[in-house]
């Protein structure tokens, strides 16, 4: 009987290391799978963003160009003031026949027969219309051109612009193209002459808005989202640094100060287009703030980026070790002494990082903006916050909203700018983060 039970024994003993090593090699094969998993979701994150990046930069990297035509203009005296009235009337230059200095440059140039009204009006659709502009700035400027023949580099239109590029199909059938075979041949002699010739495209950040994609820029509205910017950033720190402290150091633990906290992490989650229709019910019908203006846009997104930097600085406050407290009391600091002599500047590296975080989140909005009507065609820039202006996000919103394919780069070229702008605010945090942040 007891041999039995030693060799059942043993045989039991015998089985033990083969389960323990399948159950091993069981654990093994799952942590393998799970790396696999997580590098799988990241190569899938990477390879979505590249795609994103790519599709982006490929179609607007050629909105930093733009085809100009150099031409010979005769700024002649009897097409701008014929009657030499400019010295008692400067209004009189405003409303000079531009364009048709212009046309008399082109023809000249091209050597067109001036009475072929077809080649005419063919050779004077590829310059923009905003050249009449340019050149009436030129005379406002200095009247002094008055009579002389200058150089000057006029912008091309903007199918003339895309043709110039490589992203009209030339090959098309001439009557499914907006480039005509001629304008074609004129852009070949233009080229030759060296006056046709692609330049940095200035005026992407500086033009305002404009009907004509080649005289578009986002120059309004960085502006109105730097207004805008500048007044969250002057309303929501202070105002969110100080709850923060408050409800971190002063206030009572009981329900009222729970539900206070509550509804601050929620409305962390509330859909920025909510904070719009607040924005449109308070700022705009109740207090009669003016519309599309940059003040009202700065109001809403400071409602939207509080319970961020609130979040943040409770966060950080909470970081600093309670033995910091503690030694400053011990020593004879009071309460406001202690916070704002020892805490405070301990939590400013967390607190300048969720400020700069929660002011890029803004940066990028746009839902909120439209309903507050800052979706204005905006040509001039406004001369303070209370003027309408819009703002970057929403030009490009506007953008592509265009059906003219030169609209289609500059939508994602002023995307790139607003990614560069993301990119070096949250730079700006992680470096900030990295200098000041002390490890305990």
């Amino acid at each position: 009987m007891s041999d039995v039970t030693s060799s059942a024994f043993q045989a039991q003993a015998s089985a033990r290391p083969g389960r323990r090593d399948i159950g091993i090699a069981k654990r093994y094969a799952a942590e393998r799978r799970f790396r696999a998993y997580g590098v799988a979701a990241i190569l899938t994150g990477v390879f979505f963003l590249a795609v994103l990046l790519w599709t982006v930069v490929s179609n607007g990297y050629t909105a930093f160009l733009q085809t100009t035509i150099t031409l010979p203009i005769t700024f002649s005296e009897k097409v701008i003031d014929p009657k030499n009235e400019r010295a008692d009337n400067p209004q009189k230059l405003m409303a000079a026949n531009y364009p048709l200095l212009v046309r008399d440059a082109l023809i000249q140039e091209l050597g067109i027969d001036a009475n072929d009204r077809a080649k005419v009006k063919l050779a004077t659709d590829m310059i923009s219309a905003s050249a009449r502009t340019q050149l009436r700035d030129i005379v406002v400027a200095n009247p002094q051109v008055i009579g002389q023949t200058l150089p000057v580099a006029i912008l091309a239109e903007g199918n003339i612009d895309s043709a110039n590029k490589g992203q009209i199909d030339l090959k098309a059938d001439e009557a499914n193209r907006k480039v005509k075979n001629q304008q074609l041949a004129w852009m070949d002699q233009l080229r030759e002459k060296g006056a046709l010739t692609k330049q940095f495209n200035t005026g992407l950040f500086t033009f305002g808005a404009s009907s004509r994609p080649e005289a578009a820029g986002i120059g309004v509205a960085a502006l109105g989202s730097f207004y805008m910017m500048l007044i969250v950033l002057v309303l929501a720190l202070p105002i969110g640094v100080a709850a923060s402290i408050y409800l971190e150091e002063f206030a009572p633990k009981n329900r009222f100060t729970d539900l206070i906290e509550v509804n601050i992490n929620n409305l962390a989650a509330v859909p920025s287009i909510v904070y719009g229709l607040l924005g449109l019910a308070i700022f705009i019908n109740f207090a009669g703030l003016p519309r599309s203006a940059s003040l009202v846009g700065g109001l809403v997104l400071t409602l939207m980026t509080l319970p961020t930097i609130i979040i943040a600085t409770r966060a950080a406050l909470k970081a600093v070790p309670p033995s910091i407290r503690a030694a400053a009391l011990g020593l004879g600091a009071s309460k406001m002494q202690t916070i704002f002599h020892h805490v405070l500047p301990l939590a400013m590296p967390g607190i300048l990082t969720g400020t700069i975080i929660g002011l890029a989140h803004a940066l990028g909005e746009t839902a909120p903006l439209l309903l507050i009507g800052m979706v204005a065609f905006v040509v001039d820039y406004p001369g303070s916050p209370l003027e309408p202006s819009t703002a970057l996000p929403v030009q490009i919103y506007m953008w592509a909203n265009e059906a003219e394919r030169a609209f289609v780069e500059r939508t994602s070229g002023a995307i790139m700018v607003l990614l560069v702008f993301l990119i070096v605010m949250n730079l700006g945090a992680i470096l900030l983060r990295r200098r000041f942040e002390r490890r305990w």
